[in-house]
């Protein structure tokens, strides 16, 4: 059974009782999918919903793809061109800095990535340049070799999360019709009024107050930074125990 829609690519098995419809192809088909992906969500995706949006018959689509789960690899994949790549002139933590902020705003663009990229393999073209230029970085830290795919899931898997708690945040706050700074005084605004809760709720409180920020975006803009930052010393103290000098 085939895992990945990029691996042993053949013409799609199916057999055919009609012909292929003129003005469609893979790339059509995949920039439909991406849009009713952002508009309505991984849940709310069919083969149906993506043959009206195209105005085809859904079995047309079997022309190009055997299975649903094809088209969800190749929407994932597509959407791995947006991220930028780092400036090639920069230090490695300022590339890293870059890569993992570009990373981090297309999981809050497109919330559907992430549950489709710990699903599959992630092994398409784009997917494959990205992690290319991750790699690149992380060899230039000056970390011996057998750090740096820890360095590398340290920075993002912690990017991954980050990203995909704020783009889950963002939308349930579109969903509610309130914004992000107004569902974030409701929330806490229930917590205070919870004399149990007391305790939790001053601290939270304090440490908000000493963080700075006016509203939310400011306020988790900070902590990705400083959290960002902090990784980043770990790595640059890990390579200076070893004595192996960065490029």
């Amino acid at each position: 059974m085939r895992t990945s829609v990029w691996l042993g690519r053949t013409a799609p098995s199916r057999s055919r009782r009609t012909e292929s419809p003129a003005g469609l192809d893979r790339n059509r088909i995949t920039e439909a999918s991406v849009r009713l992906l952002d508009a309505d969500g991984l849940a709310k995706f069919s083969m149906r919903r993506l043959a009206a949006e195209l105005d085809v018959t859904a079995m047309s689509l079997y022309w190009y793809v055997d299975t649903k789960d094809d088209l969800l690899e190749l929407a994932l994949d597509s959407v791995y061109a947006e991220i930028d790549r780092p400036r090639e002139d920069a230090d490695w933590q300022d590339r890293l800095r870059e890569l993992a902020r570009s990373y981090r705003e297309l999981l809050v663009r497109h919330i559907w990535i992430s549950p489709l990229a710990g699903t599959f393999l992630n092994i398409g073209p784009n997917s494959m340049l990205f992690s290319y230029a991750v790699q690149d970085v992380i060899r230039d830290t000056g970390l011996p070799l057998e750090r740096q795919t820890g360095a590398l899931s340290a920075v993002f898997q912690f990017v991954y999360g980050f990203g995909t708690v704020e783009g889950n945040f963002k939308a349930r706050c579109d969903a509610t019709g309130l914004t992000q700074d107004e569902y974030h005084q409701q929330a806490m605004g229930t917590i205070r009024a919870e004399p149990h809760l007391r305790e939790i709720s001053d601290y939270s409180d304090e440490i908000m107050s000493a963080r700075g920020g006016e509203t939310v975006e400011e306020m988790r803009e900070r902590d990705f930074v400083f959290a960002l930052d902090l990784v980043i010393a770990g790595i640059e103290a890990v390579r200076d125990r070893t004595g192996t000098p960065a490029q």
